[in-house]
């Protein structure tokens, strides 16, 4: 095995046993056993069980935001939604153990390669488009951060608990996404307010 194919290896391996247990769980003697290696290989490669987690997070929120970033800039507005809510699905398919990784606890030091992070970098970027639509509706374009952070996290809540239910299918769950999303989009008032009715109530 090459030294490429051995840095590989570690990095499949490190990342099903990051996912499987965790980062504090996980210890380099068992990757270096998982990968018939003695713990010098893995130090020679990563530094130890921080470059190795890093190495993982960093290809993962790489991956997911490619994933995410050409599902914003090549679409009609619709079908953004429907390509942002089905790629993240798609990549919670495809790389179960990656995204629990971004998901799950992380060590205190890594500052980086946070799944709110990656997040923070959607909103970022929704935000962007909602405001050139708000700007031709005649709507507060200051709102338009809001209004991404609201959606963002409305795929992000629904895809993490479809990581683990898995029904109905992605493209299912991605449809109904899109269909709350867009229809409240697609009706929005320019300056909404709570009905009489309930602040009349609010202080009974």
């Amino acid at each position: 095995m090459t030294g490429t194919q051995r840095r590989q290896q570690l990095i499949e391996i490190g990342r099903a046993l990051f996912a499987e247990r965790g980062y504090d769980a996980a210890s380099i003697e068992e990757i270096a056993q998982r990968a018939q290696v003695s713990k010098p290989v893995v130090y020679e490669h990563f530094g130890g069980k921080e470059g190795l987690y890093a190495v993982v997070v960093d290809r993962e929120m790489s991956m997911l935001l490619e994933m995410i970033t050409s599902s914003l800039t090549q679409n009609r507005s619709r079908v953004r939604l429907e390509q942002v809510a089905l790629a993240l699905l798609t990549y919670i398919e495809e790389r179960t153990d990656g995204f629990r990784i971004l998901v799950r606890d992380q060590p205190t030091t890594q500052t980086d390669g946070r799944y709110s992070s990656l997040l923070n970098e959607a909103v970022n970027q929704v935000a962007h488009l909602l405001a050139g639509d708000f700007d031709r509706r005649g709507f507060d374009t200051s709102l338009a951060t809001m209004y991404a952070q609201a959606l963002v996290g409305m795929v992000s809540t629904a895809a993490t608990w479809w990581l683990d239910e898995r029904k109905p299918s992605k493209e299912v769950v991605a449809a109904h996404l899109v269909n709350l999303c867009w229809n409240g989009l697609s009706h929005l008032e320019a300056d909404p307010a709570l009905s009489s009715e309930w602040r009349a109530g609010a202080g009974d």
